[in-house]
């Protein structure tokens, strides 16, 4: 498609979605901050069709408005281009430049086991638990020691003196500002597991506390150990896991002139040539695999929440249409956020993920228990830094394995997509900077939300003024609720949910649509940028895989997707561990550490007997 007929196409689309925007955002307004006006005129499904209806008009504006720079600067990120061709043209592009694997196998593999889960729910979920339990407590230690490794390996990037060197030559500047790199790299990694996890973690830790602490359900010293655990299952482990597959892929990219794939981390091993072969391919299919199970699990539990939040504020059932109409007005978004590239939907959608979740923090600073949160964070974290390590290797019984083993392998689910992404965006950046930025900075605002949000769920739990674990207990409750009765206890509770919901949407968009572009790029044939027709197809895959879990899956089937897609790419860390410290051995010397350009700072003292005493007089 011609330049001037997308960018009169997108333009007419932007006229189009202002009315759209405008009168269903009324309605929401309306229906927020004065419900009795509304009454019962509106059911459950339609408050769920309205409020996406609002988010994604407004959303896709953002996403079609015209970019005014050249969206091909910079030849870092040309992988992450989007070619835009006519509807015909499309169609056979498609066909043409897709990798019968990477293509065939997952949708495959996913087709039939949602139709096993269809057809015989019960044996196929008893096999399903069976293997998924299995794998947390007979892999547990795996996933834990590469975990732990992948923090150590940071530790020396960030501070040694590998982290000096340069992704691109020694003139190549980075493609993107850094606060748009920090941006892009948080929000795409993090997605709504933040909102989701954020009022719900520290309460569960607190009414069922961790056998490592060993203090008793919902005491005094059970709160303070609540936080140090959802610290510790945020914090920089989670992150290191995205650091360790992104760094050498950034590489191996820009200084050995590889493929923008998950598969380049086996450079070492194979050559750049040697990356089309099956093992390299096999890589990517994996990669596949695990994107679009880590993306699925996501989107099918904040349905969950956003669903419960309608459910809540205006007291209505969703029904089961809910959840389809939910997960298909996410998909059309992040679809569209994808489509339009990296310099506008995805950007400016990331952009507007920050603004709201920094106000949404100062919000609860403003109006939550400033001095309990600060006492009890300040401890949590103190405590956090010196358990570190125990924590990291306690392997003891079920308690870990359902929730600090899990959550390792869903990070590790999320690692390919986040990791090549992370890659995508470093062009130009020195080790030492993606390392700081995708760990500590996305770790601190990490750690921040999560000392905000679950202090505020534990002071208002212990202090009685709402019973959040009995509205989660409840028939028909689920963790996915606990936010809500959390933000009714507070001032501004309408403008709290309302954020809420808003950024339950917008996390979830921001990963989407990056996982959507990424598994795209990994579908294609070397050496072709996806196309539209390619973006649409796997984002309605992501989405159709998420409905699937939803109608036919359950609790079990999300951990299960969460597991089996990340056990293997906590082994393929560790491989990619090796092969670039091999590399580096082999190719990067002469290096300054952070640690030698302190001593050598340091002022030089000079030895007394170097001086010549002085005389004295006669």
């Amino acid at each position: 498609m011609a330049a001037s007929e997308a960018g009169g196409l997108d333009a007419l689309v932007a006229k189009l979605l202002v009315p759209v925007a405008a009168a269903s955002g009324a309605i929401v307004f309306v229906g927020f901050f004065f419900r009795d006006f509304v009454g019962e005129a509106v059911t459950g499904q339609g408050w769920v069709a309205i409020s996406l209806v609002f988010f994604g008009s407004g959303l896709g504006y953002l996403a079609v408005l015209p970019y005014g720079g050249d969206e091909d600067e910079g030849s870092g990120d040309y992988l992450l281009r989007v070619r835009h061709t006519r509807l015909t043209t499309t169609l056979r592009a498609f066909a043409r430049s897709q990798d019968p694997l990477s293509m065939g196998l997952p949708v495959t593999v996913f087709a039939a086991f949602f139709l096993l889960q269809a057809v015989f729910p019960t044996r196929t979920g008893a096999v399903v638990t069976a293997v998924s339990g299995t794998i947390l407590r007979v892999g547990g230690p795996l996933f834990l020691v590469a975990m732990l490794l992948a923090v150590c390996y940071c530790a020396v990037l960030l501070l040694g003196p590998w982290g000096d060197i340069k992704l691109g030559g020694p003139e190549t500047e980075p493609t993107y500002t850094y606060p748009t790199y920090f941006t892009l790299v948080f929000t795409a990694g993090i997605a709504a597991g933040l909102v989701f996890w954020g009022p719900a973690e520290a309460l569960f830790h607190y009414g069922t506390p961790p056998p490592y602490f060993g203090a008793e359900p919902r005491s005094a010293a059970a709160a303070s150990d609540a936080l140090v655990y959802s610290l510790f299952h945020w914090g920089i482990s989670a992150w290191s896991a995205y650091a360790v597959i992104g760094v050498p892929i950034a590489y191996f990219v820009y200084r050995r002139g590889a493929p923008l794939r998950v598969s380049t981390l086996l450079t070492p091993f194979l050559g750049v040539d040697g990356l089309d072969s099956v093992w390299g391919r096999l890589v990517d299919t994996l990669a596949v695999f695990a994107t679009i199970g880590g993306i699925a699990t996501s989107v099918a539990l904040v349905s969950q929440q956003f669903l419960a939040g309608v459910a809540f504020k205006w007291d209505v059932t969703v029904g089961t249409a809910g959840p389809l109409v939910f997960v298909g007005g996410l998909t059309l978004i992040f679809v569209l956020s994808s489509a339009t590239g990296i310099h506008r939907g995805i950007r400016r959608i990331a952009g507007l993920n920050i603004v709201l979740f920094g106000l949404f923090a100062l919000l609860l600073v403003a109006l939550g228990p400033r001095s309990y949160a600060v006492d009890r964070g300040a401890a949590a974290l103190g405590r956090y830094v010196v358990h570190f390590v125990p924590l990291s290797l306690h392997t003891g019984g079920e308690w870990v394995a359902s929730w600090t083993v899990w959550n390792w392998s869903w990070w590790f689910s999320w690692a390919p997509f986040a990791g090549l992404f992370v890659a995508a965006l470093s062009r130009g950046r020195r080790v030492r900077t993606v390392v700081f930025t995708t760990v500590v900075a996305t770790s601190a605002a990490t750690v921040v939300w999560f000392l905000l949000l679950g202090g505020t769920a534990l002071f208002v739990q212990q202090s009685g003024q709402a019973d959040v674990l009995a509205a989660i207990a409840a028939p028909g409750g689920s963790e996915a609720v606990a936010g809500f009765p959390l933000f009714a206890a507070l001032p501004l509770s309408e403008l709290l949910v309302f954020l809420f919901l808003a950024l339950i949407v917008v996390f979830m968009t921001t990963s989407a649509d990056t996982s959507t572009l990424v598994v795209a790029i990994l579908a294609t044939r070397r050496g072709l940028a996806p196309s539209t027709g390619s973006i649409v197809f796997w984002g309605i895959v992501q989405g159709g895989v998420a409905v699937a879990v939803l109608l036919v899956g359950g609790a079990e089937t999300l951990q299960a997707l969460a597991v089996l897609t990340g056990g293997p790419f906590a082994i393929i860390s560790l491989v990619g561990i090796a092969g670039l410290t091999r590399s580096w051995y082999r190719n990067e010397r002469g290096h300054t550490s952070v640690i030698a350009r302190v001593v050598d700072r340091l002022p030089t003292i000079q030895a007394h007997h170097d001086v010549d005493p002085p005389e004295k007089d006669d």
